[in-house]
């Protein structure tokens, strides 16, 4: 079943840049999973209160998959699309997707996991109970 900007619970702009697109007239590949890290973050930030450089138990990343469905260019303005998939202890999945304006369907799907932990030790930690009720809001 081909995901839809319905499916998701969070969406956020991601402008295509001209540094983007390659040699062959489209936004590279590994530029794709710099858009779903912005989504990510800003999401973390503005929903979860993350304060990257203070906090001391802090989300790593832990995995990371891009499927590539249609070619993007510079100048499309892409919509990034997350929602929670999974929550367990420590870590927690989220599905992304990256819309173009010109398809219903996707233009790359994927899926990233974090993992909580203690900045100074890097062990990981329960995700903070304040966090994970954002995320099962978030969850669909």
């Amino acid at each position: 079943m081909a995901w839809t900007r319905d499916d998701f619970t969070y969406l956020t702009p991601i402008p295509t840049r001209w540094n983007d697109n390659d040699m062959l007239g489209h936004v590279n590949n590994v530029v794709y999973y710099s858009y779903f890290e912005a989504v990510v973050v800003r999401f973390l930030m503005e929903k979860c209160g993350v304060d990257w450089g203070n906090d001391r138990y802090i989300p790593y990343a832990a995995e990371n998959l891009c499927r590539y469905k249609k070619p993007v260019a510079f100048p499309e303005d892409l919509i990034g699309a997350m929602r929670i998939d999974k929550i367990g202890n420590t870590s927690f999945t989220y599905d992304l997707a990256l819309f173009s304006e010109k398809w219903e369907a996707p233009a790359a799907e994927g899926h990233w996991v974090h993992v909580f932990v203690d900045r100074e030790t890097e062990r990981p930690v329960p995700i903070p109970e304040a966090i994970r009720a954002e995320l099962v809001h978030y969850q669909k």
